[in-house]
């Protein structure tokens, strides 16, 4: 049997909320306008305030490969965008990443990460354990986030980085970060 074990989660509560409200901040200095996003639930606050401004357009996707292209779609009409997706999703893209070293166009991806701290999902682990080593891999600057301090220092790094000197940056935020509960035995 698997016992919560929500004494394992430091994060405090308010910090939580803090985060995802920075990076809106900074995404909205940076002028993005679209948002592509698979569902998650450490990216839940960040789409909500996306989703809510009239300003930035969310984009749900079925799947994490088609917000490279829409990326890539996006610069071409002119618009700045951020890919939301979950270390899990980062497989998925592996194909589609080739896209933007020929097309050289900025991209800027927030990853929550999982399969690391405390990690109750097995299916996590294989993909989480290896997103940053795949994204350098494939040509993408890879940031981490791991506290709710280090947010807004490192996206106005990574935004900087892929906008201005079109430089790939994708921007890990650590599961403790995210709140992801961790279950044990």
């Amino acid at each position: 049997m698997h016992a919560r074990a929500d004494a394992a989660d430091t994060t405090a509560p308010e910090s939580k909320t803090l985060w995802p409200d920075d990076i809106f901040a900074t995404l909205q200095r940076f002028d993005v306008r679209q948002v592509p996003y698979v569902p998650d639930a450490g990216h839940s606050r960040l789409i909500e305030r996306v989703l809510a401004t009239s300003t930035m357009r969310g984009i749900p996707l079925t799947t994490e490969e088609e917000g490279v292209a829409l990326l890539a779609g996006a610069w071409t009409g002119g618009q700045r965008g951020v890919l939301l997706m979950q270390s899990s999703g980062v497989g998925n893209c592996i194909n589609m990443l080739s896209l933007i070293p020929i097309l050289r166009f900025p991209f800027l991806s927030l990853v929550t990460m999982r399969g690391e701290w405390g990690e109750f999902n097995p299916w996590q682990v294989p993909m989480g354990s290896t997103t940053q080593g795949v994204l350098e891999l494939s040509g993408i600057k890879v940031l981490r986030a791991s506290n709710a301090a280090e947010v807004p220092a490192v996206l106005e790094a990574a935004a900087a980085q892929a906008y201005n000197a079109l430089t790939p940056t994708a921007v890990l935020l650590s599961q403790r970060l995210i709140g992801a509960k961790v279950f044990t035995k």
